[in-house]
């Protein structure tokens, strides 16, 4: 008996660390015009046994290319794509039709991201009523993928303490019809969230080492939560602004969060070596966040290439990789 509860608490913790190892991801761009092929890019990413990707856009190359891949992948519908789906149901259905029902029996869709960062914001009112249109055409098609968006850290309007944020006045109601239906749905909100960003845009009150993971960093103390790092707070934040518009049962996703590696005085290479590698390790953990503890935040690295037509600056410096397929720096991806 003894011998067989080592065995099944061995198989559990195998299981566990291959969760967590396929909870990190990379977003895959297209803004360059000197990019390698799609095919060259699987092959790299099943090399560095990078097992999920978020791609922005339905790109029929691409999704030719990750046919057989076994890469799981978050599929984004175009901005400005989303009026015309929320009050249009046979557009949501033909969008369904061209984009997702020729490579569904050989891409592993696992979301479909209607819209991206479109909140706040002229286009929010339309993002509820096209997740709904997709869903419904989706299943129609005998594809049930889960329908979500993404949505940045300004759709709150506080924000610290992480257990005091709430979403801005103005997309309460917003956010409350969503997180209705991703609660329905069972589906996850997906957040973009940059400390980074925070850091440069507040550096006397946001310490370099508590963006970075980095393990002597002070931290904050929220009520009975401790928190090491701003990665979690962010993601807390908006766990506990879900919350108050009854979206408890929610799951976040980390749709973006990276670190450039040139463009201004904190964007450099061994920063932002540090903070992708830290960020790896912590989300390979299974540790989760103090919120949401043990459970394995699932987050893609923004962003597998240096993209040239992109803004000048830190926006074109994100990429794990420059576009002739040379690292930028070393991320140290979990095994298999």
């Amino acid at each position: 008996m003894g011998r067989l509860c080592v065995l099944l608490f061995t198989i559990a913790c195998i299981l566990s660390t291959n969760s967590c190892a396929r909870a990190i991801g990379v977003n895959y761009g297209f803004l360059g015009d000197n990019l390698p092929t799609p095919a060259n890019v699987v092959a790299l990413l099943k090399s560095r046994n990078i097992q999920k990707i978020r791609i922005f856009n339905p790109n029929p190359d691409v999704l030719t290319a990750l046919g057989g891949s076994g890469i799981e992948v978050i599929l984004g519908v175009r901005n400005e794509n989303l009026e015309e789906l929320a009050s249009d149901a046979t557009a949501a259905a033909r969008w369904v039709n061209i984009n997702v029902s020729p490579y569904k029996s050989s891409v592993k869709f696992t979301c479909i991201s209607a819209g991206n960062e479109v909140i706040p914001g002229p286009l929010a009112g339309n993002v509820l009523g096209a997740m709904q249109n997709l869903d419904v055409a989706l299943n129609a098609a005998n594809s049930p993928i889960p329908v979500s968006t993404v949505v940045p850290m300004q759709v709150l309007g506080t924000s610290f303490p992480p257990s005091n944020s709430t979403f801005s006045d103005e997309i309460v109601a917003t956010m409350q019809g969503i997180a209705g239906f991703l609660a329905t749905k069972k589906a996850p909100l997906l957040l973009n969230a940059y400390p980074f960003f925070a850091r440069t845009g507040d550096p006397s009150n946001v310490p370099l080492d508590y963006a970075l993971f980095v393990g002597n960093a002070a931290g904050i103390n929220d009520g009975s939560l401790h928190y090491m790092n701003l990665l979690d707070a962010m993601v807390d934040s908006v766990y506990s602004a879900l919350e108050k518009v009854g979206g408890s049962t929610i799951d976040i996703v980390v749709s973006e969060t990276g670190w450039p590696s040139a463009g201004n005085t904190d964007a450099t290479v061994e920063n932002a070596k540090t903070y992708a590698n830290n960020l790896v390790s912590h989300v390979a953990s299974g540790q989760g966040t103090p919120k949401r503890p043990g459970k394995a935040l699932e987050t893609y690295i923004f962003a597998m290439f240096n993209e040239n037509l992109k803004p000048v600056g830190v926006e074109r410096n994100f990429g794990l990789y420059y576009p002739d397929m040379t690292e930028v720096y070393h991320v140290n991806f979990p095994a298999s």
